[in-house]
């Protein structure tokens, strides 16, 4: 018969490389790279941009992680593009060393594994921010605790001393549960680090190539010192979670009375505290160690489990993108696309709805951040610079503010036309500039805007309705375009993209498919041909409009 330590780690090494289907505490999961500084990156993903490319989402489908601290290290990774190609380097080796050692990496996932507790979180508390202190009072603690041995001890042979202790033991109640807001604070973390530091260790005897393991050695080592000292906080954990039922109130109740008559926990807890406080370096350290190492898995095995995938070429600064046969990870259905900039232009989209321009704009953005970070593109070849990514997608009105939509763009937009002055290189994703204003104007200020981000090797994917744009970008943006396919009096998408300016529309086609009032389509058609007749007649009399030689590059 098989034990249930034995079930338990088969059901870990069949599922672990699988999509989790459990919820996902995305406020905890976010708390490290929320609290961690990072600066030392070539960018942070903003919160506009992960919201505008669905990275939660992304998130969850990338996350194969182990334990919770893989899982919040692989949320910050993917929220950090690195100005070097050093860590993707590091995951690499790991990567390949699993892939020569699979019975290492079972090994490695099931001491992962003893991470996965909610309580494993609140472990990145103990290396950033700052603890609790001692206060200025705590000085009568140890007296009231030693009074407390003095008086029991006294009380076996003198009973009138059993009087005494009553009100020895009410005060250090009273003291004891003051405290028990502090102990719950740092119980979990506490007792989660010493699985931590095991759990490092183990993976450190397995040979894994890890950054400086001569200080992670070091490390493992000086947190050993403290397990004997943080006992009392596991037994804490544990008894909150085993202790159920008469017998275990019972028991629970005389374990209390003796803590709080000796005053173990804030002794302990403010001593410990004290310690933990000098080693904050080197409990990063092995946290950040055991998390590089369960995102190494990760990536291994969100690789496994797609159609197909490329390591990305990154190569110098230079304006220019190749993605060949490029896929949303989302997608059940995903059309892959293909597309060449080798030119250094960048890209105008145009299309009906639903016609996939956005979806592909997002694509693009999508891989491009994680063949930065995670050294992964859903294509069969993507070669581009090291870039930052930067996008107005998903844009509405801000009522609490009482700004208008297009406020909110204008806003938005002003945030990239200031990071396309840097001295870095961006790729800047546009989905339908400024359409909560009028044509002309929108016309207008949208060749304006795209002209300014163009520049300085920046890169700029955008949507449009407007193909007035195209006349004036032609110098300097590569034109393609989604299209519908009507058969037999039906509507369909292959979503495949295009190059060359959209030609043919059939807009109001699709409003008589879906059966709009016979007036109501005879009056579009009219209309449609009235305008049409008036731009031509416009553009027949008219010279072409010449900008300045600035407005071109």
């Amino acid at each position: 018969m098989i034990s249930s330590g034995k079930k338990r780690d088969q059901t870990i090494l069949q599922n672990y490389k699988l999509v989790k289907k459990n919820g996902f505490d995305l406020d905890r999961i976010s708390s490290y790279f929320s609290s961690k500084n990072s600066d030392n990156h070539l960018q942070v993903i903003s919160d506009s941009t992960w919201a505008d490319l669905d990275f939660d989402e992304v998130f969850m489908y990338v996350d194969r992680t182990c334990s919770k601290v893989g899982q919040q290290y692989l949320y910050k990774t993917l929220h950090t593009l690195p100005e070097d190609n050093d860590r993707s380097a590091r995951l690499e080796k790991i990567i390949a060393f699993f892939k020569d050692n699979s019975s290492i990496k079972e090994s490695t996932v099931l001491s992962l594994s003893r991470l996965s507790k909610p309580a494993a979180y609140y472990l990145k508390n103990l290396f950033l921010g700052s603890y609790i202190q001692k206060p200025k009072w705590f000085w009568v603690i140890p007296i009231l605790s030693l009074l407390g041995v003095l008086i029991l001890m006294l009380a076996f042979y003198f009973p009138v001393f059993w009087l005494v202790l009553v009100p020895i033991l009410a005060t250090n109640y009273l003291v004891h549960y003051w405290n028990k807001n502090n102990m719950m604070q740092y119980s979990n973390a506490v007792s989660q680090l010493l699985t931590l530091n095991q759990v490092a260790n183990k993976i450190f005897q397995f040979g894994i190539p890890l950054k400086n393991t001569d200080e992670l050695r070091g490390a493992i080592q000086v947190l050993e010192g403290v397990e004997r000292k943080a006992f009392i906080f596991r037994m804490e954990v544990w008894a909150q979670s085993q202790l159920v039922g008469e017998l275990g109130a019972l028991i629970f109740f005389f374990v209390e009375t003796i803590k709080a008559l000796l005053l173990v926990e804030p002794i302990l807890l403010f001593d410990i505290l004290e310690k933990l406080a000098q080693k904050k370096a080197i409990i990063e350290t092995i946290y950040c160690a055991v998390g590089e190492v369960d995102v190494a898995i990760s990536i291994h095995s969100f690789r496994e489990g797609l159609s197909y995938f490329c390591v990305p070429i990154l190569v110098g600064k230079q304006n220019s993108i190749y993605a060949k046969s490029i896929y949303h990870p989302l997608l059940t259905e995903p059309v892959a696309n293909t597309i060449d900039l080798s030119d250094g232009r960048s890209v105008l989209i145009s299309g009906s709805n639903m016609s996939g321009k956005t979806t592909f704009i997002r694509t693009v953005g999508i891989n491009t951040i994680l063949a930065q970070t995670i050294n992964t593109a859903l294509a069969r070849e993507f070669v581009l610079p090291r870039i930052r990514v930067y996008s107005a997608i998903r844009i509405a009105d801000n009522l609490l503010d009482n700004k208008s939509y297009y406020l909110e763009e204008v806003v938005r937009m002003n945030e990239l036309l200031q990071e396309s002055r840097t001295e870095y290189q961006n790729l800047f994703l546009l989905d339908e500039l400024f359409k909560g204003t009028n044509t002309v104007e929108r016309v207008s200020i949208a060749k304006a805007v795209l002209s300014y981000l163009n520049r300085h090797q920046n890169l700029v994917f955008a949507s449009t309705h407007d193909l007035e744009l195209t006349e004036y970008l032609v110098d300097t943006f590569n034109y393609f375009h989604f299209s519908e396919i009507i058969k037999d009096d039906r509507l369909s998408f292959d979503y495949l993209l295009k190059t060359g300016e959209l030609t043919k529309t059939n807009a109001i086609r699709i409003l008589e498919l879906n059966e709009y009032p016979e007036e109501v389509i005879q009056e579009a058609k009219i209309v449609s041909n009235q305008i049409r007749s008036a731009k031509e007649k416009l553009d027949t009399d008219s010279k072409p409009v010449k900008f300045p030689d600035k407005y071109q590059n």
